[in-house]
């Protein structure tokens, strides 16, 4: 499993879904999204397999995303959600920070854990590297390459021109072999980082006039509560954790919803509809609504009662529904290549395919 092969399914509504598996970590790293500790939260297993347990071969995600925190904190767990997603004809893709690299060998439950994983991605970036170094990582990144596993990268900087990004992926693709494929990101400030980080200039105008697509409101996201979001914005996870989600934006409880039913709502919300095919700033902007930044519209101005019932009622308009599902076409249709423009980082696209005409799949 290719790392294209997620982005391409990315604005896929319920292709996938994310498992917080916990919000632990061995890890201190200053730009954390989670905040995670070693004494952060984590929800009881029995209740995430509960919840892998209503996955059916008619009705289940095509794929699992298994992250944290440190996902590897919990290798029995992750196995057995990994099998029972293969069961299903599922296939699942873990995240991890790499803590074990440092000693020099993989425990046995985390290596039964990774194998039972179709896919293993490494997160590297400068502050992983003051705890866990860049040639352990890669140690451990090309012992699994050369046995046949799909590995990919996620790399992050400070800022697109961070020097840190050409020399860290340099490094990568000589060690690797160009054979293991780089998804490039910059912090965001959320988390850890929001107490040091730059708040980032304000955001184009033009997204209050023309539609911008949101494609990161197609996979709902299990919380470390058990709370399920609709949006993987960290801003919109911590308000899940708060107990302040807005309606359109809480999807239930795995403790009390099965998946049929939370991939039910993920596509059927009007606003979650709207959210994709638009945009959340042009929602707002159409209902007379104003706010501040293109995500935080999710949680202010959509969040209001009043703005949502406006907004509902235009998406329900005949000719509204035409445009919706039109751009909703053009944006699956667009696939990897069309979230890497929006999303990836500039400079490094193009990276996200290394490996992919070797064969990987």
């Amino acid at each position: 499993m290719h790392l294209l092969d997620l982005l391409a399914a990315r604005a896929e509504p319920a292709a996938a879904v994310l498992l917080t598996v916990t919000r632990r970590c061995p890890l201190a790293c200053a730009h954390c999204s989670t905040a995670s500790t070693m004494g952060s939260e984590q929800i009881d297993a029995a209740v995430l397999k509960r919840f892998v347990g209503t996955f059916t071969p008619g009705d289940r995600p095509a794929y699992v995303l298994l992250t944290g925190g440190e996902p590897l904190l919990r290798p029995e767990l992750v196995r057995e959600i990994a099998e029972r997603v293969r069961e299903v004809g599922g296939r699942t893709q873990l995240l991890s920070g790499m803590f074990f690299a440092a000693r020099g060998r993989t425990p046995a439950p985390v290596r039964r854990a990774i194998d039972a994983v179709d896919h293993f991605a490494a997160s590297v970036d400068a502050f992983h590297e003051r705890q866990v170094p860049r040639a352990a990582v890669l140690r451990v990144l090309r012992r699994l390459l050369d046995e046949g596993k799909d590995v990919s990268v996620q790399l992050t900087g400070l800022t697109p021109d961070d020097p840190y990004l050409r020399q860290a992926a340099e490094d990568i693709r000589r060690e690797l072999d160009d054979r293991v494929p780089i998804l490039v990101t910059v912090v965001r400030r959320a988390g850890r980082a929001r107490t040091w980080l730059p708040e980032q200039g304000a955001e184009a105008v033009a997204h209050r006039s023309v539609p911008a697509p949101c494609s990161l409101a197609a996979w709902p996201v299990v919380c470390f509560d058990g709370t399920v979001a609709a949006c993987c914005n960290q801003d919109v996870v911590d308000a899940a954790a708060l107990g302040r989600l807005p309606a359109h934006l809480r999807l239930g409880h795995i403790a009390r919803d099965d998946w049929a039913t939370i991939r039910a709502r993920q596509l059927s919300r009007p606003l979650l509809r709207g959210i994709r095919a638009f945009g959340p700033r042009h929602l707002a902007s159409l209902a007379g609504a104003g706010c501040e930044g293109y995500c935080a519209a999710c949680v202010s101005a959509l969040g209001e009662p009043g703005t949502a019932a406006r907004v509902g009622a235009l998406l329900e308009r005949p000719g509204v529904r035409v445009v919706e599902r039109r751009l909703d076409e053009v944006v699956r249709e667009g696939g990897a290549e069309a979230f890497l423009r929006r999303y990836g980082t500039e400079g490094y696209r193009e990276l996200a395919a290394l490996g992919h005409e070797a064969g990987a799949s």
